[in-house]
């Protein structure tokens, strides 16, 4: 498994219909994709004419087939909720604060498991953690600007978070202190 994460500019089409696709919608929409395009049920096969990203939810398997196999004929990377062998990438568990994003897989393995872990990471990163990453990011281009090497960012930035004590609830999950 290789973890990414699409951009907001990519173009990105979901099809589908019923629950499996509002629920898929709401998490598109929420990553602020910016390029998005909705097919109820089976699109037209133009629909994916400049998609970079094709999601499927809520289809009948042949409907999902198709749409998995017109979306490859095209190099168009694919996502058909549920059905493994018709997808190139999954979707992690998610928490997102902002522009942070945690994230847990199982290879599909354990579903039960990366919901539990994401319920954890949901309680021991609130939505504090927006501000903090808004913190960071401006203490980053001051330091930068200010014309501080990449090494000397990354202490400082860590020495910030420390002395925060920011990560105090990380350390409830079992993380350790170098």
């Amino acid at each position: 498994m290789l973890p990414l994460v699409f951009l907001a500019d990519t173009p990105t089409l979901l099809a589908g219909s019923g629950p499996a696709f509002d629920k898929r919608r709401a998490l598109l929409e929420g990553a602020g994709l910016r390029h998005l395009t909705f097919a109820p049920g089976r699109p037209d096969v133009s629909l994916l004419q400049g998609q970079r990203l094709v999601f499927g939810a809520g289809l009948p398997s042949e409907c999902a087939e198709w749409l998995a196999a017109a979306a490859r004929a095209r190099r168009i990377t694919v996502n058909i909720e549920d059905v493994p062998h018709l997808c190139d990438v999954h979707v992690p568990a998610l928490v997102r604060r902002g522009d942070l994003l945690l994230t847990v897989s199982t290879g599909g393995r354990a579903p039960a498991l990366a919901a539990a872990l994401r319920a954890r990471l949901e309680s021991a990163f609130g939505p504090e953690w927006e501000t903090r990453l808004d913190e960071l990011a401006a203490q980053r281009q001051r330091l930068r600007a200010a014309g501080a090497r990449p090494a000397e960012v990354i202490d400082a930035l860590g020495a910030q978070i420390d002395g925060a004590g920011w990560l105090g609830a990380a350390r409830a999950l079992g993380t350790r202190g170098a």
